[in-house]
């Protein structure tokens, strides 16, 4: 298992390294001068020479790259133009609070569509077959751009069950959670059911059940595990789409995490802060890619052994 994570580890510095330069490009494959975008067409000659000089833009590419790298290396992402604090700690500040919301966004799907999709492949072609069919085509049909809004005017304007925005405890959480979760919970769902459904035809649970297992504990403890590989992949990958679809969501509720300083950055021309959210959400998704192949090799050894 060692060797396993220090060869997963060795491919993936590479690979964050890449995110890396592509980030630091972002700024200058913009279009146009980025200082002038930040200060206006108006501004003094002066005043954009002066920032120029502060971002280091006025250095040779090279010399900036090895300087941006170097930064990072650090843990120096420079300092936000609109909050004139360094933007390592406004990551850190508001990162926790986009990771809740992905975790609450992944828990409402898997307790939506784990239950759902294996009703669905345990019945198959059956109404609860049908029912997790139409959910799962709803739930992905649903933007969270739509829901959001439909979650505020029904259970937080109307109901007065729920805040309207904002994060002041458990139940700020829950419809933004729902919100970016629903779309999840149908992909999940058709995941579940496709791989449990081609499990449950094997021959070893025959014979699991001719030892004298009950049908349930042959498909929890058996199918489901065996069939649960492919969802894992979807779950890893997904959970990385999560922070990116929690901009939109984060907006929509007032949510104060990454993705919503990263869409007020982007009002404010405060570049340096805009490649620091970019650059923080890139490499979750490489580190979520590692800990999804890992959790691989304890779902199935032989992952690991080839």
């Amino acid at each position: 298992m060692t060797a396993y994570l220090i060869r997963r580890l060795g491919q993936a510095i590479p690979i964050a390294l890449l995110v890396a330069s592509l980030v630091f490009s972002l700024i200058h494959l913009i279009p146009g001068d980025p200082v002038e975008m930040m200060l206006g067409e108006g501004a003094a000659r002066g005043d954009v020479e002066r920032l120029r000089h502060e971002l280091g833009l006025d250095r040779p590419l090279g010399v900036q790259y090895l300087a941006y790298m170097g930064g990072l290396v650090r843990g120096d992402l420079g300092n936000s133009l609109h909050y004139g604090e360094p933007v390592t700690r406004l990551l850190v500040e508001r990162y926790p609070a986009t990771i809740l919301l992905a975790l609450a966004s992944m828990l409402v799907a898997l307790a939506v569509a784990l239950p759902l999709g294996i009703l669905a492949a345990y019945y198959r072609n059956s109404l609860a077959d049908h029912l997790s069919r139409f959910f799962a085509l709803l739930g992905v049909s649903l933007p969270n751009f739509w829901l959001g809004p439909m979650l505020i005017l029904v259970f937080a304007i109307h109901l007065d069950l729920f805040p309207v925005s904002g994060r002041s405890g458990f139940a700020s959480l829950v419809l933004p959670a729902i919100t970016l979760g629903t779309a999840l919970a149908g992909l999940l769902t058709r995941m579940v059911r496709t791989s449990l459904a081609e499990e449950l035809h094997r021959p070893y649970l025959v014979t699991a059940e001719a030892k004298g297992l009950t049908k349930a504990a042959v498909v929890l403890r058996h199918a489901l595990r065996n069939a649960s590989i492919p969802v894992t992949t979807v779950v890893g990958l997904q959970f990385g789409a999560l922070l990116t679809g929690a901009i939109i969501t984060e907006t929509i509720f007032s949510w104060p995490g990454v993705g919503r300083m990263v869409i007020q950055a982007i009002q404010f021309r405060d570049y340096p802060l805009v490649q620091g959210g970019v650059l923080a959400i890139a490499l979750t998704y490489v580190v979520l890619n590692v800990l999804t192949d890992l959790l691989y090799a304890v779902l199935d050894p032989r992952i690991r052994v080839s």
